[in-house]
């Protein structure tokens, strides 16, 4: 039998999601395209390769066989690929990510660390901008994807996609106020010293957007232009602060205690650009890279 490496790659988006229109979604496929090509799989092998069920699918011993051959042809022909990259000619212009610091803070350099490794004909370009910013390049082309704030992208008509949510916590030097507690509010942990980020931060703007008139003002020991700087000086004892935990790293030397205040669940979106992209293939194995590191 004769496979289309397309169908295979969309086979094993539908096993690994349970769902043909999740599978479809990924391929940026229509649900009657990709039924349709589900079928044409299941015809050309002569048997059932998916059960239907009213919450999706779950493969057949034969699917789940097809699934595992199939991950493994996918990730032969990456390998190929990279074996004849160095021949080929690059394309026009790199890949264009734009991302909030939360994102470019553990998101983004993790799905480029494999994007980049499993891709080297492809160039990407990264820059860092609050959501307002990233929608505005995505929207007027000048950029290709981005990650943006579920709350700033609500009046859009960029395509948009579920990406992760993200907890805000408080974190301080272990043995410190915070030892013990299985949460705190924004009220609580005002009133020790803190240390923040500078005041034209994505994470400062999104706190100071959702506190009420009448939150408590806490002492800012001093304010930091990035996160790295900000965890170092909570461990270090400097202060409490306050910091996406997808950002913060276990450690023996650190307290983390969840903010429990309503605004402090920040979700995050993946956005499409409207420009045509110079590689479409480029783009959406970014995307999937994304895509993976954020469900990791």
């Amino acid at each position: 039998m004769r496979y289309d490496l397309e169908d295979l790659r969309l086979f094993v988006h539908v096993v690994t999601e349970g769902s043909i229109t999740a599978g479809a979604r990924r391929m940026h496929l229509s649900l009657p395209s990709a039924s349709a090509r589900v079928r044409a799989l299941e015809a050309q092998a002569g048997l059932p390769l998916l059960i239907r069920e009213r919450r999706g699918i779950r493969p057949t011993p034969a699917g789940s066989t097809l699934a595992r051959h199939a991950e493994a042809v996918l990730a032969e022909t990456i390998r190929l690929d990279s074996a004849i990259a160095g021949y080929t000619a690059a394309p026009r212009r790199p890949v264009v990510l734009v991302a909030g610091a939360s994102g470019m803070h553990r998101i983004v350099p993790l799905a480029l660390t494999t994007y980049l490794r499993a891709y080297p004909e492809y160039d990407v370009s990264v820059s860092e901008h609050r959501t307002p910013e990233s929608l505005r390049m995505l929207a007027e082309g000048e950029a290709d994807l981005g990650i943006v704030l579920h709350d700033e992208a609500e009046d859009t008509d960029l395509t948009l996609e579920p990406l992760s949510e993200d907890h805000l916590v408080v974190i301080g030097q272990a043995g410190g106020v915070l030892t013990g507690r299985t949460g705190m509010t924004y009220r609580e942990a005002a009133e020790h010293p803190m240390v923040g980020v500078s005041l034209d931060s994505s994470l400062r703007q999104w706190i100071d957007r959702h506190l009420p008139a009448n939150a408590p003002v806490p002492r800012y020991r001093t304010l930091v232009p990035d996160l790295h700087t900000l965890i170092a000086l909570a461990t270090s004892g400097a202060g409490l602060a306050i910091t996406p935990r997808r950002a913060v790293t276990a450690s023996p030397d650190l307290d983390i205690c969840p903010l429990t205040d309503p605004w402090s669940l920040r979700r995050h979106l993946l956005a499409h650009g409207t420009r045509r992209p110079a590689s479409r293939r480029a783009t959406d194995a970014l995307a999937d890279h994304i895509r993976a590191t954020a469900n990791s």
